[in-house]
């Protein structure tokens, strides 16, 4: 009697135990790349692709760049500086500036002139290539093109919070400077508000 009274409160809990793991399983659901969902109301992918999309729109349609070729026969050659992310959130900074310079290479109006991370690398190529490399394929070393204009920026947030609720507010600062006399030719703004809604429990 007390065998099957244990047997069926082991059976119980071995019940209770499933459903239990169960209820802790996680489910994974593969989304397409496009497709925006904001879980958090933090900066996500969607925030930076519209954000880069806008300005670097914006810059590409003033009248510096007209100017430029108008002076010099050419498209301008353009570098992005250091953005700087000035929240309290992180903010994965790299993948907003690979952002703006896709935007800014496949508009095919301007020159994209690689990081210096990015030329510190070629250079060492560069060098092993002087070395080793034949005489018809050698790159030889001072024939890079120099950047015009360098895109620099911030990127800020503003927390105010209510009870349950959370209002974030982003502002991006950009400003295209020419580097052969410190002009800024452009300043661009844009600015994201999010409201965050924490659902209440209810008794």
């Amino acid at each position: 009697m007390r065998f099957q009274s244990l047997s069926k409160t082991m059976a119980a809990a071995l019940t209770v135990l499933a459903f239990s793991l169960a209820g802790c399983s996680t489910s994974v659901t593969r989304m397409n790349a496009s497709e925006v969902k904001d879980l958090s109301g933090a900066w996500n992918d969607t925030d930076s692709q519209l954000v880069a999309a806008e300005m670097m729109k914006d810059v590409l349609s003033r009248e510096w760049i007209d100017d430029f070729k108008n002076t010099n026969n050419r498209k301008p050659a353009v570098i992005v500086g250091e953005v700087r992310n000035l929240s309290d959130e992180h903010i994965s900074v790299s993948a907003f500036i690979q952002e703006l310079q896709r935007n800014l290479i496949n508009s095919g109006k301007v020159i994209f002139v690689a990081s210096s991370t990015e030329r510190k690398e070629i250079r060492g190529e560069r060098a092993d290539q002087d070395i080793n490399a034949s005489e018809a394929t050698r790159k030889a070393m001072g024939k890079e093109k120099g950047a015009d204009f360098m895109l620099q920026g911030t990127i800020n947030t503003i927390i105010d919070v209510g009870g349950s609720d959370q209002l974030r507010y982003y502002q991006v600062n950009l400003t295209l400077i020419s580097l052969s006399d410190n002009v800024i030719v452009w300043n661009g703004e844009k600015k994201i508000k999010k409201m965050i809604e924490r659902s209440r429990l209810r008794f």
